[in-house]
């Protein structure tokens, strides 16, 4: 029990309800780690301590409510939280405490989660690099001098370093999936609509899809199916339920590798990592291709989509950072022509890849072109000797996909010889969030790359 905060949220949910352990045992234990290192890593920026022993105390008293009884959990700084400091990362915002829990925080208490905090973002989840100007940068477990990736990144940090099982993250241009890569744990951006979201404003907006992050896929398993189903409240929630995928082999089935999506450069640390994977598949009895593949549709669409929508959403802002403003000022030169010529290039681009997975079950390739990077650095100006015109640049291996409303996970596959963690991203088709995650679980078991923990 001396490692109980880095047991699986599987094996404690089972610990609870066997009453092995008590829910007030496994919320000090975690609150024990968070004194231990969160100071160093800085992953949780609001702690919620004695109401989360006072939850535990009312757990240990009741019958088991849901499958995460008693668990811990702490939810990302961008997601509305009852009663409970919620800043977006933003000085705006920095004492905001709202009225009534987002959706997806309701659905977690209803399965019996307990909170434990708030973890850090960039202001409004803008950027890949977590640092904001209310509460600094998250650093990376596996090398506090590097990055732990975003906008998720405190919530990656957290639980890579075990200061929670499960985590809630959001993703627009991979900021679930690559911090999930720099940090060596799992994280799914599941198909827009799976886990729905009840938006004030742009209601119709796919880019963007909260989604569940654990260090194991049987936990990211667990998470979904609470947070997953259906709700009014979201015009394009899926209405049938999640349910995974009940073969566990992918013997057989097929699998499409891109090394770099259709020409993007990658980092030789990280395109070394990556390319294990096909091999790991193959020994898994999976058919694996190296594909042509050209997704460079998907920039001029998600450029014009991500403008358009922070010019809506932030545009009244009195005091924005300069990312936050820098996307409200391309926001505003977008037009009618330019959203109709993003629209087409969407639409051509789905229909290509829906004959893509007709021939494919998944397709593997890089999550982040870049292995971590250091802390102070406020995004990467260059890769593999390319530079990058802006800071979202270096993001194309996630925001091409985000275009292409698929499923698509982030699973750890190795280090690079300085021992920084790399993932690997599988995408599949739109609605098979199932086998994405069949697929995950599969190269999971048999690298084991997500059982090594930090050093310290």
């Amino acid at each position: 029990m001396s490692e109980l905060h880095y047991m699986s949220a599987v094996e404690q949910a089972r610990l609870i309800r066997t009453r092995q352990v008590s829910a007030v045992e496994l919320v000090q234990a975690h609150l024990d780690r968070i004194e231990q290192v969160n100071p160093d890593i800085n992953a949780i920026v609001t702690l919620t301590a004695q109401s989360a022993l006072e939850r535990a105390k009312e757990a240990d008293a009741s019958v088991p409510r849901g499958p995460l009884h008693g668990l811990p959990i702490a939810h990302k700084d961008l997601v509305d939280t009852a009663g409970i400091r919620t800043t977006y990362g933003s000085r705006q915002f920095a004492d905001h405490v709202p009225d009534a829990d987002d959706l997806i925080v309701t659905r977690l208490r209803a399965a019996g989660a307990i909170t434990i905090g708030k973890t850090n973002t960039p202001e409004f989840g803008t950027g890949s690099h977590t640092v904001n100007e209310v509460f600094g940068a998250t650093r990376n477990p596996y090398d506090r001098s590097k990055s732990a990736g975003g906008s998720s990144g405190g919530a990656a940090a957290a639980l890579a370093s075990g200061m929670i099982p499960l985590a809630d993250g959001s993703d627009m241009g991979g900021s679930l999936r690559n911090p999930a890569s720099f940090c060596n744990v799992v994280g799914l951006r599941p198909t827009p609509g799976r886990v729905p979201d009840i938006a004030d404003r742009a209601a119709w907006f796919t880019l963007a899809t909260l989604g569940p992050m654990a260090r194991t896929v049987d936990d990211l398993v667990l998470m979904f199916q609470v947070i997953s189903g259906f709700h009014p409240g979201s015009p394009y929630a899926i209405t049938e339920p999640f349910a995974p995928d009940p073969e566990l082999s992918v013997q057989g089935l097929r699998v499409a590798y891109s090394p770099d999506l259709g020409g993007l450069p990658v980092d030789p640390a990280t395109a070394a990592v990556t390319a294990t994977a096909p091999r790991v598949f193959e020994s898994l009895g999976a058919h694996v291709e190296q594909v042509d593949l050209d997704l460079s549709d998907a920039e001029d669409a998600f450029r014009v989509y991500r403008a358009w929508s922070y010019a809506m959403n932030f545009s009244g802002l009195r005091e924005a950072g300069p990312n936050i403003a820098w996307n409200v000022e391309q926001g505003r030169r977008v037009t009618g022509d330019d959203l109709a010529r993003a629209e087409q290039l969407r639409t051509g681009l789905y229909q290509r890849m829906a004959a893509f997975f007709d021939t494919y079950d998944v397709l593997i390739a890089p999550v982040s072109q870049v292995p971590p990077f250091p802390v102070e650095q406020p995004y990467v100006t260059e890769v593999d000797g390319e530079p990058m015109p802006d800071y979202l640049a270096w993001m194309r291996s996630a925001y091409w996909v985000s275009v292409l409303h698929a499923p698509a996970a982030s699973v750890p596959a190795g280090f690079t010889e300085s021992g920084l963690p790399v993932g690997v991203q599988i995408v599949g088709r739109p609605f098979a969030d199932a086998t994405v995650l069949r697929f995950a679980r599969a190269f999971e078991q048999v690298t084991g790359y997500g059982t090594r923990r930090p050093s310290w």
